[in-house]
């Protein structure tokens, strides 16, 4: 059977998407401990901590480590390495902010990140809280923090360092030190419970300066979107948790990378949380022809619900030349202007772009797990000089502060039904998520920590 992606910022091909998941059949028993330490009083659809723990105001710090449950990588997801466990965070220093989780997105970063064998890559670091479209409530900010006050609702997205030529130009996204700030940021926050209350913390936190599969969580304030103005209650906090990453990277890519427009036909290949999100931005941009293209027959007909002009399933038209010629074929053989790729697999980002039309552009958003994998493109079939172009896409070169907002306009308008994607799980349950996820049952897990 052809392979084909889920779709997101970083997705996964069939065969490491088996071993992240399919082969982690563990079953643990998994206990929630509530936070005892704190006194915690339910006012205005959230959890406000009471003034015998904090002082409620914009510049508050904590001194002692509080308790809270988060998903623990320890080791690899497919060698059962992921675990809901209690564990402490720590107080937030300078510029760092401590939010409390109300719902989390689960991407396929995420499980990228967190099955890496130990050893393989920088990204092979173990323990470790991952996560990273986080949405919760400020419950104290470090000095300098300027983004949000205690008691904020707030949506989380990537970091940047906010002082370089891209973050001056409004594209953080393209931040020169993005790695540095998200993938590759290693700062311990977490101390497993098992350890002493002095000890060192020893679980790994801020991926994407987040680390949002914790109830609690430190999180970079540049990470942080003030949802004060922009939500009414806490289940539109939990619904919007997941526009930080992969329905940002999916509209963006249409929106701001390809800047597509009516005249404009699209081909989105991989229909996950980011090609979901491609494809709603394909339709509010009047695209005349959107073509989606999958392997699961569920994904294809709520492509076709949200607005796909024609759907392709890679198990009858494999990539390769058939595939092609049924691009083609839908496009008076000239193929589409805008080709959005979200899965990474090499045959489909090659099939992607000779599909792409002269002058067309073909978007890469997926990565193949094989860093090493070099894209050919033969220039004497024509591809020079038909003037197409390949561009790569992180975030789709979106401003969170400016990007998640329009997408919430988007929402209300009833042009961007992020709700017909998102299946929402308890945060224990994150292992039957993942399994949905995987097997095309949900296209945008969220896990509820209340």
């Amino acid at each position: 059977m052809a392979r084909s992606g889920g779709g997101n910022c970083c997705s996964l091909p069939n065969g490491v998407r088996a071993r992240s998941v399919a082969l982690a059949k563990w079953s643990a028993s998994l206990f929630v401990k509530f936070i005892s330490n704190l006194n915690l009083n339910q006012t205005n659809d959230h959890l406000q901590l009471s003034s015998q723990h904090f002082r409620l105001n914009r510049r508050n710090t904590m001194t002692e480590m509080l308790k809270t449950q988060a998903i623990v990588s320890r080791d690899t997801l497919q060698n059962g390495g992921w675990k809901f466990e209690d564990v402490r965070v720590r107080q937030p220093r300078e510029g760092e902010v401590l939010v409390k989780m109300v719902a989390t997105g689960i991407c396929h970063s995420d499980v990228f990140a967190g099955s890496v064998p130990k050893g393989a890559s920088p990204l092979a670091v173990y323990p470790r809280v991952l996560g990273h479209e986080g949405g919760g409530y400020v419950v104290a900010v470090g000095p300098g923090v300027t983004v949000a006050s205690v008691n904020d609702p707030v949506l989380l997205s990537f970091a940047s360092c906010q002082s370089c030529f891209h973050c001056k130009s409004g594209v953080p996204a393209t931040c020169k030190d993005f790695l540095a700030w998200n993938t590759l940021s290693f700062d311990k926050v977490f101390t497993s419970d098992t350890l002493p209350d002095d000890a060192t913390p020893d679980i790994t936190g801020t991926f994407f300066s987040q680390s949002s599969f914790a109830k609690l969580s430190i999180v970079k304030q540049s990470s942080i979107v003030n949802a004060k103005e922009l939500i009414k209650d806490k289940s539109e906090l939990q619904l919007f948790a997941p526009l930080g990453c992969g329905a940002q990277t999916g509209a963006g890519s249409v929106t701001k990378v390809a800047e597509a427009g009516p005249k404009d036909s699209m081909t989105v290949i991989g229909l996950g949380g980011v090609g979901m999100g491609a494809l709603m931005a394909a339709r509010l941009r009047e695209c005349h022809t959107i073509i989606a293209i999958d392997r699961v027959p569920s994904r294809l007909a709520l492509a076709r619900e949200l607005g796909a002009t024609h759907t392709i399933d890679t198990t009858d038209t494999p990539p390769g030349e058939e595939l092609v010629n049924a691009i083609r074929k839908v496009t008076e053989g000239l193929g589409t202007s805008v080709t959005i790729e979200t899965t990474g697999v090499p045959d489909l980002t090659e099939s992607g772009y000779e599909a792409t039309r002269a002058r067309g552009k073909h978007i890469q958003i997926g990565i193949s797990p094989d860093l090493s994998y070099e894209v050919k493109f033969g220039l004497a079939r024509g591809n020079l000089f038909a003037n197409k172009s390949f561009i790569g896409a992180v975030e789709g070169w979106a401003d969170p502060r400016e990007f998640i907002p329009q997408m919430i306009q988007w929402y209300r308008e009833g042009r961007f039904p992020l709700e017909k994607m998102v299946k929402f799980s308890p945060a224990k349950d994150f292992q039957r998520a993942l399994d949905d996820m995987h097997r095309g049952a949900t296209i945008k897990p969220v896990i509820l920590w209340d």
